[in-house]
């Protein structure tokens, strides 16, 4: 596996860690909790090189999903303040979702690249 893809893995591992325990003052944080330490541990499978292309491509589409799924009726941007509180949090959530799928679809071209 390619070195760099390896250490982006380990950083984005180390990222959805925070990002899932950041969430101990939401009001549904076991469910972030979830969801994070989801793409946390499917980041350390990549980087061990021990997630399949299968998984990948599973997460991949599930992260979207739910981007889209979560997206604001209204993208008011994510600063608290600037616009309606629920938007910008659907908002930021829907972020951290899309940064989640597109982590997923990096592991998945890996390892359809590598397999061949």
């Amino acid at each position: 596996m390619n070195k760099f893809l390896k250490i982006l893995a380990f950083v984005f591992m180390a990222l959805f860690s925070y990002a899932a325990v950041v969430q101990h003052n939401d009001p549904d944080a076991v469910k972030w909790y979830a969801i994070y330490g989801m793409a946390a541990f499917a980041s350390l499978l990549f980087a061990l090189g021990n997630l399949r292309l299968f998984w990948a491509l599973l997460l991949a589409i599930f992260y979207f999903g739910l981007a889209i799924y979560t997206w604001p009726e209204k993208f008011e941007g994510v600063t608290i303040g600037e616009g309606d509180i629920v938007n910008i949090e659907r908002g930021r959530e829907a972020l951290g979702l899309l940064i989640a799928g597109i982590a997923m679809s990096i592991y998945a071209i890996a390892n359809r690249t590598s397999s061949n």
